[in-house]
């Protein structure tokens, strides 16, 4: 069994330090990387988020140190425009007064805010994307049908967005409560070939619920430009540690599906059910095995999916690392937890942001 190659992205939110709302100065920020550590990031729909993209690797602790350069880069070129730059999932406040968000000047990104309104200026939303290579288109479709029943469990483990209008939400992802309004968001269809997904594409541009296929935002997709697989449907974690951690676990459910064999098909009702489950209790309550319906809790769900990776992460020799990190995940909680206690405990919403936000070396003035 070949060992396929990984890339990740994140993206970050940015912060005023003292009011925890949107600041709107993603183009100074990625200028900024490029000219002080040559780390490229990428902007988003909104005007407070960047991107990271890390190189391409096999081993997953490589994947970890380019992930906490570019966390590092990131944090400094934002503290110097005096913002935070935070893996949260969603922006937990809006300015005063306001409860939209600033469109990125970039006319594609102007085109997508005048079709779809206040999903698009309310999008401040971050996830984690992760690439696994695959052999071929096709074989990227293969996948994202295969791997559908496992999405509501990554999205459980990544969970870290509880926060939304300076509240509690009672949701532990409230990003992909938000990215769900989106009319080609979501787990992709059952396909079983290319063409049906080419002809899904098709029908979406056509009636005009997508501009592009850029804008097929299924939480797994063939990467447009990239020999991969993309799977999108985590928030972007806290931590870096975990961001690794779903890149082993998708690594080797990528690794699990036989490419020439037919998907068992997973009700749409049962998968929209473990997808709300996984959004609202996270990994500290229940989920649903989309395959059966049974409802079991989250760690449990979780366990099963190691053990239906266990093979690969043999194969990767990232097994002893991922039961590790999952035994202390299960313990200290993840994002979602995190900023829960933080909140019960009266911190406040610029606290909880600070305690979130990714190092810097710099000093950091609250934006005036």
């Amino acid at each position: 069994m070949n060992v396929p190659t990984v890339g990740a992205e994140e993206e970050f939110l940015l912060l005023d330090p003292r009011t925890a709302s949107p600041l709107d100065c993603n183009r100074e920020v990625a200028a900024t990387s490029e000219s002080r550590s040559g780390i490229a990031l990428d902007l988003e729909l909104t005007a407070c988020q960047v991107e990271t993209t890390s190189p391409v690797v096999t081993d997953l602790d490589d994947l970890a140190e380019a992930l906490a350069t570019s966390r590092a880069a990131v944090g400094d070129a934002s503290a110097r425009h005096g913002a935070l730059a935070v893996p949260m999932g969603v922006a937990p406040v809006h300015r005063p007064g306001e409860v939209r968000t600033t469109v990125a000047d970039d006319s594609r990104y102007r085109r997508i805010a005048e079709r779809f309104g206040p999903i698009a200026d309310q999008a401040a939303v971050c996830g984690c994307h992760v690439h696994v290579a695959v052999q071929s288109r096709a074989h990227a479709v293969a996948v994202a049908t295969a791997v559908r029943p496992w999405l509501p469990t990554l999205l459980a483990v990544s969970a870290n967005s509880p926060i939304y209008d300076g509240v509690d939400t009672g949701y532990a992802s409230w990003r992909s409560v938000q990215w769900s309004r989106w009319p080609s968001a979501g787990p992709p269809p059952h396909l079983r070939s290319e063409a049906e997904y080419d002809r899904e594409v098709s029908e979406m541009i056509r009636a005009g619920t997508i501009l592009d296929d850029g804008m097929v935002y299924w939480d797994v997709r063939p990467s447009r430009r990239l020999p991969t697989v993309e799977i999108r449907v985590a928030d972007v974690p806290a931590d870096s540690a975990d961001t690794v951690l779903l890149a082993r676990l998708i690594r080797a459910l990528v690794m699990s599906v036989d490419p020439a064999a037919d998907a068992p098909v997973v009700p749409d009702s049962r998968l929209r059910r473990a997808y709300w489950l996984a959004a609202h209790d996270g990994l500290d309550g229940d989920a649903v095995d989309p395959a059966t319906g049974i409802v079991l809790p989250a760690a449990s769900r979780l366990a099963d999916l190691v053990a239906h990776v266990r093979g690969a992460l043999t194969v990767t020799g990232d097994l002893e690392s991922v039961e590790t990190h999952i035994d202390a995940l299960l313990a200290r909680g993840n994002g979602a937890r995190r900023q829960r206690e933080m909140l019960a405990a009266g911190s406040s919403v610029p606290e909880v942001v600070t305690s979130l936000a990714v190092p810097h070396s710099v000093g950091v003035q609250a934006a005036p």
